[in-house]
């Protein structure tokens, strides 16, 4: 004899008897699963509202069955708990829209982007003109080393490889400040327009020499045209799609929607704090005497202590506001310190460098308050990491970095600002009026994994009937 164990959902309960019934089994003990600590439900206070955690209930069900009867048995148990309609997940949409965002940008940088960023003769500092798609034959090392001491010390190719992931960078910003509520191909449109377009333009006017790199505006790794871009076109996303639904009640108060998975949450964190070594080190783009092995190790010291210095802050200055230690912001604390050492970590000393991350972290926790009193929802804080705090990295350049201007830099912010969130918001509208961006209310309410893709991330966590 073989000892079967099911959790199930409650309701599902009659289907799963039913099921075994109609094999002949007929003993079963059915016993309530009960919650432990939090999961015993309560009332909890977050960012200053109330929310309450419940533990979703589920139902525990044994029986002893032959050992010949295993396998039809749980065949019976599996089909009859998993049947039927579930809902409230939106987790593998976010996972999807990360495959298309990165794959899409491959693509739509290869076939246009990237020889719009770099053309190789502009036809004037605002337009780049179009050269082509990006080819090997034209790219490749021979052709560098062949080219003498005038040639570029890296590869068309290799230069490709790590802009496209900054392409791909600035689409995430779009999709963690439209979740939950996105219709995923209206995501996949944008996306195709952004990665090849709409990016590539005003990463011209500055990395390509363009308009604003001969206007002196400075930007080494990208608080503007990477971060301030993408959260300007996730602006203009959030704009047009509305708030999710009960965000925000009629009286104006505010509903806490806390995340699905903060440990899952905290390791990302400290995984995009581990790529930012490479993201703004890789900025050098040459790593060929001591000199700029010396800057690398600067920058990446600099970078480290900018993402400490925004936790600290952060953490500190929600703990003042919410009376708690708030994780969220603490994460969002350590990528405001990222974006806001990324457009200069080379000139700051390490000690400047924690005060920059330090302030990013202050800005941040105002700014998600701002955006949510404005009911501008962006359920990670995407806007106010990406774009409050990139502004302020970029301000920061005039104070650290000799070369730069207080002038030249809000004129190149202005025009990075303007620029994507103009066009985000065109063609946000249009996709609006034509295929649709937003779910139905249903389908936000039984979670997008289902209506876009079919599945769940957590069946055991979803109580839907």
């Amino acid at each position: 004899m073989k000892l079967v164990t099911a959790v199930i959902k409650p309701f599902k309960l009659d289907e799963v008897r039913e099921a075994l019934s109609e094999i002949g089994v007929k003993g079963i003990t059915v016993t309530e699963v009960k919650g432990f600590g939090r999961q015993k439900g309560h009332t909890e206070l977050y960012r200053g509202a109330e929310y309450v955690v419940d533990f979703l209930p589920k139902t525990k069900v044994e029986l002893a069955v032959a050992s010949d009867q295993l396998d039809e048995v749980i065949e019976a148990i599996t089909k009859a708990a998993n049947s039927g309609k579930i809902g409230d997940g939106k987790i593998f949409v976010s996972d999807l829209e990360m495959v298309i965002r990165i794959r899409t940008a491959c693509i739509m940088y290869m076939l246009m982007g990237y020889n719009i960023m770099y053309p190789a003769e502009a036809a004037s500092a605002w337009w780049p003109g179009f050269g082509g798609i990006l080819t090997s034959a034209d790219h490749d090392v021979a052709a560098v080393v062949a080219g003498g001491d005038d040639a570029p010390y890296y590869s068309g190719l290799s230069d490709f490889f790590f802009q496209v992931v900054f392409v791909a960078t600035s689409m995430s910003i779009v999709s963690g400040a439209v979740a939950e509520r996105m219709k995923l191909w209206a995501f996949l449109a944008f996306a195709v327009v952004f990665t090849g377009f709409v990016y590539p333009l005003q990463g011209f006017w500055k990395w390509g020499g363009g308009a604003l790199d001969t206007a002196g505006f400075l930007d080494f790794a990208g608080s503007g045209v990477v971060h301030l871009c993408g959260a300007s076109a996730a602006l203009a996303a959030v704009i047009l799609l509305g708030a999710r639904r009960g965000k925000y009640g009629p009286d104006g108060r505010i509903t806490a929607i806390p995340g699905a998975n903060m440990p899952l949450a905290t390791l990302g964190t400290f995984i995009l704090w581990l790529g930012w070594f490479g993201f703004n080190g890789g900025s050098e783009l040459k790593l060929s005497n001591v000199g700029e092995a010396n800057a690398v190790a600067l920058i990446f010291v600099n970078t480290n202590m900018a993402a400490a210095g925004g936790v600290v802050a952060a953490l500190i200055t929600a703990r003042l506001l919410f009376g708690k230690a708030d994780l969220t912001m603490a994460l969002n604390g350590a990528l405001a310190g990222l974006v806001a050492i990324t457009a200069e970590p080379l000139t700051p000393t390490p000690l400047i460098s924690t005060i920059i991350g330090a302030v990013g972290g202050v800005l941040v926790v105002f700014s998600i308050i701002a955006l949510d009193k404005l009911k501008i929802d962006d359920p990670v804080g995407a806007i106010s990491v990406h774009g409050t705090v990139g502004i302020w990295g970029l301000i920061a350049v005039a104070f650290t970095n000799p070369d730069a201007t207080l002038g030249a830099q809000l004129f190149g912010m202005g025009v990075i600002f303007a620029w994507s969130f103009i066009a985000s918001l065109a063609i946000w509208f249009i996709l609006k009026i034509s295929i649709g961006i937003r779910v139905s209310a249903e389908e936000e309410y039984e979670g997008v994994d289902i209506s876009e893709c079919g599945l769940e991330a957590y069946p055991e966590f979803t109580g839907g009937k």
